[in-house]
């Protein structure tokens, strides 16, 4: 998740969302004990054919992108690190958080960081530079201020992979989208816009995934509290996957083979707007 209360360890049964009513916020302190699933190479489907160019012909030769994985399984040992506050220019908030997790215990930080593993695989294997925000030694964080500068005069486009705490009854997914500040996204807010319409036509028809029925407008939602966007100097969005506390979005998260396809349907995005 994307926003919400300072974190003070692994509490289970606290969530943590994006915004909304419903949506608990990204400091929720969800138990992060579960261990990332373990770095993932994506098998051949990753190297299928797809729009905007054929693998073969490496689509994406050239382009360099960023990938955030939220949060980080380590967090709820450092509350005091990630605790700090940090300024997001339009705000003080936490610099990191704990991020959620579904009922069972299966958490956000490892569900992204799985996703993520095989979304770099697949965009290299379309021959982009890939980096991510942080690795499995990264013993807490990074802050939202110092993912926000990864890749800065480097990349072409940059993804921040999450998923929602909302309530039970709360399902689908939403990109974040960031709006002008009068700082240093505003040159990039009109092409992080771009960016997320790619990444929602491409989610959508990849993963069947729903669109959010709790939060946002047709899976969208403009920001401007979040560090990761309001700091970028390069178009970027943030995904929330789903919501981890609805059952069904919960079973197919921890499908390995589902968040494949996540991965999938990103890299398409992502080569749709590049290409």
């Amino acid at each position: 998740g994307t926003a919400g209360p300072t974190a003070s360890g692994p509490a289970r049964g606290t969530t943590t969302g994006t915004a909304g009513p419903q949506a608990s916020t990204p400091a929720g302190s969800g138990p992060a004990t579960a261990p990332p699933s373990g770095d993932t190479t994506a098998t051949s489907d990753s190297a299928a054919p797809v729009p905007g160019g054929s693998v073969t012909a490496k689509p994406l030769r050239g382009k360099r992108i960023v990938i955030d994985p939220g949060h980080n399984e380590n967090n709820y040992r450092h509350v005091s690190q990630i605790n700090r506050q940090v300024d997001v220019l339009t705000k003080r908030k936490a610099c990191d958080t704990t991020g959620t997790s579904t009922n069972d215990g299966y958490s956000e930080a490892a569900f992204t960081w799985d996703v993520s593993q095989k979304l770099k695989a697949i965009l290299e294997a379309r021959g982009a530079q890939v980096k991510l925000t942080r690795n499995r030694n990264t013993p807490y964080g990074p802050c939202i201020t110092e993912r926000a500068r990864t890749g800065k005069g480097w990349a072409d486009a940059a993804v921040s992979v999450h998923a929602d705490g909302a309530g039970t009854a709360s399902r689908g997914f939403h990109v974040i989208i960031p709006k002008k500040i009068g700082g240093p996204v505003d040159p990039v807010v009109a092409g992080s816009e771009k960016l997320g319409l790619a990444v929602r036509k491409a989610f959508r028809s990849g993963t069947g995934l729903p669109y959010s029925n709790y939060i946002g407008r047709d899976a969208l939602s403009y920001r401007d509290d979040l560090g990761g966007l309001n700091l970028s100097t390069v178009p970027k969005v943030f995904i929330e996957c789903g919501n981890m506390r609805n059952a069904t979005d919960a079973r197919l998260f921890k499908d390995p083979s589902f968040r494949k396809k996540i991965a999938l349907s990103l890299a398409n995005g992502l080569q749709d707007h590049l290409t």
